[in-house]
């Protein structure tokens, strides 16, 4: 077997080409090396779960609910009652983040804060009956979204990766 010679550019060949019109630069991204970013596992679940969130937003678009309010309103549900600092705590959002996005589910009438009895600064955190109505249906569209998530990696692979990341939960 013998090398083969390597292609000449001619004056009208696509590397020559692009290369004076400037465009010799690779924008194609699947044509960027990534060196050892290959190897870390921090950039692998970091663009897994940039395609992940990409995908349940698409998948629930129709209900205009994003991954942070299902999942407020998900722990919300499975535990009334709930403080704020509760379910900041649970779900490792921050205080103040985690008002805003209570604000903009009480403003849709989903969940309601109470304020507590025994200590006026803290309040209780329920779904309303439209919430609870709301909540099935997110979760008929985020059963869908999970398996988007199958079919992607397959479903040994996605029953191996809950299992690695419930470490973490």
């Amino acid at each position: 077997m013998t090398a083969s010679a390597p292609q000449r550019e001619t004056p009208t060949s696509p590397a020559r080409k692009r290369a004076h019109s400037g465009k010799a630069r690779r924008n194609d991204a699947h044509e960027i090396g990534l060196d050892a970013l290959v190897g870390h596992a921090g950039y692998a679940v970091r663009r897994f779960q940039i395609w992940i969130f990409q995908d349940f937003v698409k998948t629930l678009a129709s209900v205009d609910i994003k991954p942070t309010q299902y999942s407020v309103m998900t722990v919300i549900g499975a535990n009334p009652g709930l403080t704020q600092m509760a379910v900041a705590n649970r779900l490792g959002i921050e205080r103040a983040r985690l008002v805003h996005l209570l604000d903009s589910l009480e403003r849709r009438k989903l969940v309601k804060r109470v304020k507590s009895k025994s200590d006026r600064r803290s309040h209780a955190l329920h779904l309303t009956a439209p919430g609870e109505t709301a909540l099935a249906k997110f979760k008929r569209l985020a059963a869908e979204h999970e398996r988007h998530v199958e079919d992607k990696i397959g479903k040994g692979n996605r029953e191996k990766l809950l299992e690695i990341l419930g470490g973490f939960t």
